[in-house]
């Protein structure tokens, strides 16, 4: 990605991914489409400053990410299971049925990391980053985001089973 068109490009090759990420963060259709929005803007105001072209998707990841992040501080919303679509059972990739409730226990739990914590796991299972590239994204050494992975996934599983944990 060398111009400015390059970048509309790749956002809109990639918008639904972006709003997933975003979705992620808010639980909200209007505040996630908000935040990619402004990441958009961002984006395009600054892209003359980006020196290397080629880390354009890194570069934007962080921006919605950040963008993500700042609006969760600016709201400090609370997750009501009003605000969570209507889900069917939907299947897992192992085949496995993942039931509502389950579901909503995922994302509630992964609601409770801290942000970092909560970014890496967002970046690794959900838009299925290579750790490399998390960490190029979080501007994070790879040994720090694999402990935070390894300690995020620790607390998911507490979490999951009933437990509470120590941040």
């Amino acid at each position: 990605m060398g111009t400015a068109q390059e970048l509309v490009i790749f956002v809109e090759n990639n918008q639904e991914r972006f709003y997933k990420v975003a979705y992620t963060y808010v639980k909200n259709r209007e505040d996630a489409l908000d935040i990619v929005h402004n990441a958009i803007v961002k984006a395009l105001q600054s892209y003359h400053r980006l020196k290397k072209p080629d880390y354009a998707q890194t570069w934007f990841y962080r921006i919605l990410i950040n963008e993500s992040v700042s609006f969760l501080r600016k709201k400090k919303r609370i997750l009501s299971l009003e605000e969570i679509p209507s889900l069917q059972s939907c299947s897992d990739t192992s085949g496995s049925e993942l039931h509502k409730d389950e579901y909503i226990d995922l994302y509630t739990a992964i609601d409770k990391l801290p942000p970092e914590m909560k970014t890496i796991i967002i970046l690794r299972f959900f838009e299925d980053m290579k750790l490399d590239e998390v960490a190029e994204i979080t501007s994070t050494n790879l040994s720090t985001v694999k402990s935070r992975l390894y300690r995020a996934l620790k607390y998911l599983k507490v979490d999951m089973e009933g437990l509470e944990y120590d941040r």
